[in-house]
């Protein structure tokens, strides 16, 4: 299922932002999402218990895209909960600014989405990260890797620097 999405409600919070701030724009939003080489990765034990690991990702049909063996921690609990969080910024607060999106993490098996996906991961970080498909599933050095789908929800930016600024893109699905 390719994910299709209208732009999105975009707002201000003018209670964390500064009165020089102006909203993000999606556009710039989706660039940083695009070009980012790590993401933290939030999912839910299921004893409720939170667990969040750094993990590479593309941006691709209006989604986030990442993938893990069927066993690892964040996979066992996706079978619970698919409620997650994809951040990804800078560790500075003088400058930069930071993307969060919530949505639901969707198992993607179709064979030719996934040979797109593939090579969406080669293209953004190179041929030491080439994955077959078979059976559903990236097939790489590792093993076999389940593929999710995050289509945003809700997303946050902050802006950091000389002018803070919290926006908020609200999506309709």
């Amino acid at each position: 299922m390719s994910v299709k999405q209208s732009l999105p409600l975009t707002e201000l919070d003018a209670r964390y932002s500064d009165p020089k701030a102006a909203a993000a724009d999606w556009t710039e939003a989706v660039g940083r999402l695009r070009s980012a080489e790590t993401y933290w990765l939030t999912t839910v034990r299921p004893d409720g218990r939170p667990h969040v690991t750094p993990l590479i990702a593309v941006w691709h049909d209006e989604a986030l895209h990442f993938c893990t063996g069927a066993d690892e921690r964040k996979a066992r609990n996706l079978r619970h909960n698919q409620e997650v969080v994809l951040t990804t910024g800078v560790n500075s607060l003088s400058e930069g600014s930071d993307v969060v999106i919530e949505g639901e993490a969707v198992r993607v098996t179709d064979e030719s989405r996934l040979r797109s996906l593939a090579g969406a991961y080669v293209e953004k970080y190179g041929k030491e990260w080439a994955f077959d498909v078979r059976d559903g599933v990236f097939v790489g050095d590792g093993g076999e890797a389940l593929v999710f789908q995050v289509a945003p929800r809700t997303a946050f930016g902050f802006a950091k620097g000389e002018v803070f600024g919290q926006t908020r893109w609200r999506f309709t699905q």
